[in-house]
C-alpha cells in the first residue's frame, strides 16, 4: 500500500484529494483546498470515519479524534496529517 510520508503541502493536498474522490465519488474540480468537507462535498459523520481510517492505513499513525473534530475543509484534513507525519516522522509501519 502506498504510504503518506512526505510533509509537502501541495503533495498531501494531491494524496488527500485523490482519496477524497476515490473514497466518495467526488468531481476532482470539487475537491479544493477551501472545500467545506459536509456543506460543500456533502460528507457524513459516517464519511468522516471511513476518511480517518483511510488516512490511519496511508499514514500508519493514529488519528485522534478530538483532534479530528476541528477538522473542516479539505486543508484542515492536510494539515492534521502534516502534523501527524511531523510528531512522529520515523515511525514504520508493517
Amino acid at each position: 500500500m502506498n504510504t503518506l510520508t512526505t510533509l509537502d503541502s501541495a503533495a498531501l493536498l494531491d494524496e488527500i484529494s485523490t482519496l477524497l474522490v476515490q473514497l466518495f465519488d467526488l468531481a476532482p474540480e470539487q475537491v479544493t483546498p477551501e472545500a467545506r468537507l459536509y456543506e460543500d462535498l456533502e460528507l457524513d459523520s459516517i464519511d468522516a470515519v471511513d476518511m480517518v481510517v483511510h488516512l490511519q492505513k496511508k499514514t500508519g499513525r493514529r488519528v485522534s479524534p478530538e483532534v479530528f473534530k476541528s477538522v473542516r475543509t479539505v486543508q484542515d484534513v492536510v494539515q492534521v496529517v502534516q502534523t501527524l507525519l511531523q510528531e512522529n516522522p520515523a515511525a514504520e509501519t508493517a
